[in-house]
């Protein structure tokens, strides 16, 4: 059922068309002038390289390691473990009252670095499955070429959203969406036609590492952010960030460069993958809105009435300030005061 050409052809036709909707999407998020500023303080850069592309693909291999899977299930995870970071992070960030800029920088950066440092970390940590068939296989220039096609929308997001930020913002939405439904879709078609199949070939430690990863990544997240000493909403943003995995980008490898009756039931694990990090993520959610928001007001607030006592403050300097004056004698000795204001 796996090599089914037909189900292989659609399944890849729809993943390819998701992935270019999303990274029309992240494109159309990114502002010029943001990214400048991240540019000259590069800690979203920095973060962005540190999470996605140490401290996740360890983690994956690791899993891989400690779970003791076979060459295609090692291969799925691992390509899994070394993707950039997904659009979810930047929804996921809004809800937790996240930094979105840092959120959109750090998802646009990964997206960038990847091209390169993709295809590296797939070659190092593969090298313990060396001898096997499908890591010979690997097509590392394929997934180059794959991470290079996404440049294009992406690019042409950019564009868009310099020309025109309104029509921009709806393709955000609209790119938001698209990886819901296309999520969807392929579960349904999956379960339907080749439910017995998966259920039969994906064994039960794929399962639990598709429940540990997205955990584990957005501790290590959280943990790098403390490490960098951000502030705690740029904590929950770098934590979704790091967790999150661009799992379109991860199905389309997997669906477009790995022949079919090779990988199998596999390319299901960035799907996995995507179930459980979005359940994880809306617990993150949960436990934030029930537990810190009173937190989160009661800084806002301090940090208003510190601006109020500050401003009150400048302006009892300022009436002080303008109650001096110069004295001048003038003629049969009068005395006149000309009153004069000290500028600040």
């Amino acid at each position: 059922a796996f090599g089914d050409r037909s189900l292989s052809q659609g399944l890849s036709v729809l993943v390819g068309l998701a992935l270019c909707v999303t990274m029309l999407g992240l494109g159309c998020a990114v502002e010029l002038g943001q990214l400048g500023q991240q540019l000259r303080r590069p800690v979203g850069l920095l973060l962005a390289l540190l999470g996605q592309f140490v401290a996740m693909p360890l983690l994956a291999f690791l899993l891989a390691l400690i779970f003791a899977l076979d060459e295609v299930a090692a291969v799925a995870v691992l390509l899994c473990g070394c993707c950039p970071g997904g659009n979810l992070s930047n929804l996921m960030s809004v809800l937790v009252d996240g930094d979105m800029n840092l959120s959109i920088i750090m998802t646009a950066s990964s997206t960038l670095l990847a091209l390169f440092l993709m295809p590296l970390c797939l070659w190092i940590y593969s090298r313990h499955w060396i001898n096997t068939a499908l890591v010979q296989l690997l097509p590392l220039g394929a997934v180059s070429l794959t991470l290079g096609s996404t440049l294009l929308p992406i690019g042409l997001g950019v564009l868009i959203r310099y020309r025109h930020p309104r029509a921009a913002d709806l393709l955000v939405k609209i790119s938001l969406w698209s990886l819901l439904v296309t999520l969807v879709i392929l579960f349904i078609l999956t379960g339907t036609m080749l439910g017995p199949d998966l259920l039969a070939h994906i064994p039960a430690s794929v399962y639990a590492i598709a429940v540990l990863m997205p955990l584990a990544g957005y501790a290590l997240g959280y943990g790098l952010a403390t490490v960098f000493k951000m502030p705690p909403h740029c904590r929950r943003t770098v934590s979704l960030e790091t967790g999150c995995q661009n799992v379109q980008l991860c199905t389309a490898i997997l669906k477009l460069t790995f022949p079919p009756e090779l990988i199998g039931s596999m390319y299901m694990f960035p799907l996995l993958y995507a179930l459980f990090q979005s359940a994880e993520a809306g617990l993150f959610v949960l436990v934030y809105k029930v537990y810190g928001r009173d937190g989160y007001k009661q800084d806002t607030l301090g940090e208003e009435e510190d601006t109020d006592i500050s401003y009150k403050k400048l302006k009892e300097e300022e009436v002080g300030d303008t109650s001096y004056g110069t004295v001048t004698a003038e003629e049969h000795n009068s005395v006149q005061m000309e009153p004069t204001q000290t500028a600040l």
